[in-house]
């Protein structure tokens, strides 16, 4: 299953703040809203939703297509992301602007405040998927995850005019986005990827009920938390995602990315829904208990024995065709 994803690649600026947001809100007073917090650490990363993406599938063994515009400063991310297994030769390189930049501040309940500088990815709405899909005989799968909000549509409609599937990721970008652009991008789509507040975030935009939602897209991938995920379809019954125990809470920043990168994994070798969401369930349970986006690490039986722990030795037996 040959698999392209557009979206942003960026710097991380991940900053941790030892107390409460919710200390330091005064209630009544939101709408004047003034703060500012002492950090205790700052570590700087690699990050953009296109390209941890991109990544969590290239360390599961795949070669997936990146689609994104990025700064002159793309040769060290460029030699990075290729040695693990990205293809990125039909990523645009800005002359004259830098990478995006996405700074986040998470306290100690990983409650996040953040914010994004697009830089050169605002040239992503100057991409045509044409000629990238041709170059490739065609691809099975875009997944059109948060970039320029221009960009965003353009794939989309592109996708529906020459037949192409595509999976929604509006995710990041629903705060910046209005009700009828969010019903262009899901509208058609094989895969919705949300989590519980984007959904409901969605709902709110757009005036649709979930019932509503369900007769646009596919199924539906409800990402949880703590209490897992949900698939949803019109077709078969809700199918529920636990998560693996994890071995400590270190940073929840790019955890969706990565479960996303698992189910897309699982679905590149055709497993079943259900171990789809498993194998994200425990890519995103590495990303958690690391900092940054793209540092976690894995041999393919440390994956597999933690696997098989979480959900049966049935269940990792099938993950064989991922790690041969």
């Amino acid at each position: 299953m040959k698999i392209a994803v557009t979206g942003s690649v960026a710097t991380d600026h991940l900053m941790t703040f030892p107390g409460r947001f919710a200390d330091s809100i005064v209630a009544g007073s939101i709408e004047n809203i003034s703060l500012s917090f002492l950090v205790d650490k700052l570590d700087v990363r690699r990050g953009g939703v296109g390209a941890n993406i991109t990544f969590g599938m290239g360390v599961l063994g795949l070669s997936p297509i990146l689609i994104s515009a990025v700064g002159r400063d793309w040769d060290d991310y460029n030699s990075w992301l290729t040695r693990h297994g990205v293809d990125t030769s039909s990523v645009k390189v800005s002359k004259t602007q830098l990478t995006a930049s996405f700074t986040v501040t998470t306290d100690k309940e990983l409650n996040q405040i953040a914010s994004f500088y697009p830089g050169a990815m605002s040239e992503a709405r100057d991409i045509e998927l044409g000629p990238i899909i041709d170059k490739y005989g065609g691809v099975d799968l875009v997944v059109i995850t948060p970039d320029n909000p221009d960009a965003m549509v353009r794939h989309t409609e592109e996708c529906r005019h020459r037949g192409v599937d595509f999976a929604a990721d509006p995710s990041q970008q629903l705060a910046r986005l209005d009700g009828e652009v969010i019903k262009t991008l899901i509208d058609g789509a094989k895969y919705l990827f949300l989590n519980e507040y984007e959904m409901a975030l969605a709902l709110q935009k757009t005036g649709w009920s979930e019932a509503e939602v369900l007769d646009r897209v596919e199924m539906r991938v409800i990402t949880r938390g703590s209490k897992g995920a949900r698939i949803d379809s019109k077709n078969f019954a809700p199918i529920e995602i636990s998560v693996p125990k994890e071995n400590g809470k270190v940073d929840p920043t790019g955890v969706g990315d990565a479960f996303r990168a698992g189910f897309l994994a699982g679905l590149s070798h055709k497993l079943s829904l259900e171990r789809c969401g498993q194998i994200g369930a425990m890519l995103a349970t590495y990303v958690l208990e690391t900092k940054g986006t793209q540092e976690y690490r894995f041999t393919a039986v440390e994956f597999l024995s933690r696997f098989e722990t979480a959900y049966g030795q049935s269940a990792a037996s099938e993950l064989a065709i991922i790690f041969n």
